[in-house]
């Protein structure tokens, strides 16, 4: 097979950069009494963060969750592509936001997580932080869907008013029923605001609410370098992103097998690959990284 100059390239500087870089630490693996929740902030970020991780701790006997605060029913350019519409509003992104929940579920079966332990809350894509710096009771307006109550039948709660408060509670019930001894949420160096401030609200609720458990933090919006090279790499490993760099990254090896499955469960957000497919697929790397939160 001959390689492409461009991935010749690529797997020169990750060699580089292996030699060069001082080696991570190693994530402790899960075990059979663990109990492993994912907070996701939409649709596709459970297995991006996490695919590979959780295909291990179903292998090692641990009970894993995903819950996913927003359906990523604001992605308009998704709508354009999924609904052959050039200005896709309320009813329509409300669609979308059904199409990408069905896909969600899809993955995470794929992953091994029991559809009991599959929760979606359904509040506003792209105005997460919002919400929760908002103090007033009064229902924020999603600028895209039109609502201002989780519009899903098959969420935690429908009907949950899309306030801080109403968010807080419907997270912390996740937190209760599931009893988790690892959560695994976005860190604060993300840059996309949902992910951020949902990560900011995991820790908070956890340290709450299930004092003894650990959290991770892990990263999927560093800017528009990372992950690099584009595209599907499966044999190159992840590296931490330059605008995160003082977290104490842990690095978790996958298995040519987890890989796979990870790949595969990628494969069920047919929405979203087929409007970002190479920055999807660079998440499908031999390894996948984590920080433990300070």
């Amino acid at each position: 097979m001959v390689l492409g100059s461009s991935l010749l390239l690529a797997l020169a500087s990750h060699a580089a950069e292996r030699r060069t870089a001082a080696p991570l630490p190693t994530m402790a693996p899960p075990r059979p009494a663990d109990r492993i929740l994912v907070i996701a902030p939409h649709p596709d970020d459970e297995t991006l963060c996490c695919g590979g991780y959780l295909l291990r701790a179903v292998a090692a006997g641990a009970t894993v969750g995903v819950v996913w605060v927003t359906a990523g029913d604001s992605f308009e350019i998704d709508a354009i592509v999924t609904e052959r519409t050039l200005r896709p509003k309320g009813a329509g992104l409300e669609k979308l936001g059904v199409r990408r929940m069905a896909e969600a579920h899809a993955a995470a079966d794929s992953l091994g997580v029991a559809r009991r332990h599959q929760y979606l809350l359904g509040f506003p894509d792209r105005d997460i932080r919002a919400l929760l710096q908002d103090a007033s009771r009064t229902p924020l307006r999603s600028r895209y869907t039109g609502v201002s109550a989780v519009p899903y039948a098959d969420a935690l709660h429908p009907g949950s008013a899309y306030t801080g408060a109403s968010l807080r509670r419907n997270l912390q019930d996740v937190i209760e029923q599931f009893a988790p001894t690892i959560v695994l949420a976005a860190a604060p160096q993300d840059r996309h605001p949902d992910h951020s401030a949902s990560g900011a609200l995991a820790l908070a609720l956890v340290r709450e609410r299930a004092p003894r458990a650990r959290v991770y933090y892990w990263i999927v919006h560093a800017g528009h370098k990372w992950p690099a090279p584009r595209g599907l790499h499966r044999e190159l490993p992840m590296r931490p992103p330059a605008n995160a760099g003082e977290l104490a990254w842990e690095e978790q090896a996958l298995s040519d097998v987890q890989v796979a499955g990870k790949l595969t469960a990628l494969g069920k957000h047919r929405t979203q690959l087929r409007v970002m497919s190479r920055f999807l697929n660079a998440f499908v790397r031999s390894s996948e990284l984590y920080a433990p939160a300070p």
